[in-house]
């Protein structure tokens, strides 16, 4: 089982997302997400800013993905998306079905990330013929759900999920954290900037509820299926997907590292208790044990 750090979902200014990835390099981890997925208006770093650290991170022997948009809404995303698709170096984790229909014309392996709609395995035989070579199993799916696709899952498929952070839960053309602080969405001052974490939206009990993250929604707490890799292992599961967050992000993935090493003295226990300290808000399993997503665990 490998490790795979996802893209940076939040707007970072240029500098923190440059030093980060020098950290990153460094890492237990098996491959890198990089890129934008959520708003194109985020400018922190360009595609050649990406492909200079995508070229840095491959010399230091990272498998690197280059992500694309979750959701298209105008002509110059488009062409964005046609030159991620088309650098000719690295694998391009799809997040849309017109990245699918670029790379698969030109046959082009691929990564499905999370935001596509693969619920059966029928779509996962689909696009399988298509060029998947990976896909990351949809948040919302159980671990029951993932044990029947996994029993028809075609050869030469690999799966990814995500093991540690905030859920990608929906997009909306309408920009979230814009309305919050009654701007329009053409005119939002880039105000995303200003929440490198998101902006946290409680009930009226004060209760954690949800993320707004521009024109995307997350999960308000992080899942954690570090007290699961024994059982992960045991469902074949080929990559854990850890995403970033401004505070912690390396100690969890040595966390997750750790547990994946047989001759690690730390226990699973120990080493979930040490990344506790990285989600103050508690954590969410719900969804992986067929029960409403903001569950703690099973019931």
């Amino acid at each position: 089982m490998k490790l795979a750090l996802g893209p940076v979902l939040y707007y970072w200014p240029r500098d923190q997302l440059l030093n980060f990835y020098t950290e990153v390099a460094t890492w237990p981890v098996d491959y890198v997400y990089l890129g934008e997925t959520v708003c194109s208006k985020r400018r922190s770093l360009n595609v050649d800013d990406w492909l200079n650290i995508a070229n840095i991170l491959a010399a230091k022997g990272k498998e690197v993905v280059l992500s694309t948009l979750s959701l298209l809404e105008a002509e110059s995303e488009l062409l964005t998306l046609r030159r991620i698709c088309n650098n000719g170096q690295f694998l391009v984790e799809a997040n849309d079905l017109g990245a699918i229909q670029i790379l698969s014309s030109q046959g082009l392996p691929f990564v499905a990330g999370p935001t596509v709609n693969i619920y059966n395995p029928r779509t996962l035989r689909l696009l399988a013929q298509q060029g998947l070579q990976r896909w990351v199993l949809p948040v919302e799916l159980s671990r029951a759900s993932l044990e029947a696709m996994h029993s028809q899952r075609p050869a030469g498929v690999a799966t990814e999920i995500i093991a540690f952070g905030r859920l990608p839960l929906a997009f909306s053309a309408r920009c979230f954290t814009a309305r919050s602080r009654n701007l329009p969405k053409d005119d939002c001052g880039y105000c995303c900037i200003d929440y490198p974490e998101g902006r946290l939206l409680s009930t009226r009990d004060d209760k954690a509820f949800l993320v707004l993250n521009g024109i995307q929604t997350l999960s308000a707490l992080p899942i954690n299926l570090l007290p699961e890799l024994a059982d992960l292992q045991q469902l074949d599961i080929d990559v854990l997907r850890i995403s970033p967050q401004p505070e912690g992000t390396a100690e969890i993935v040595k966390a997750f590292a750790s547990g994946l090493n047989a001759n690690t003295p730390v226990s699973v226990t120990e080493l979930t208790a040490n990344v506790a300290k990285f989600a103050p808000l508690g954590t969410c399993s719900g969804y992986w044990y067929n029960n409403p997503g903001m569950d703690k665990g099973s019931s």
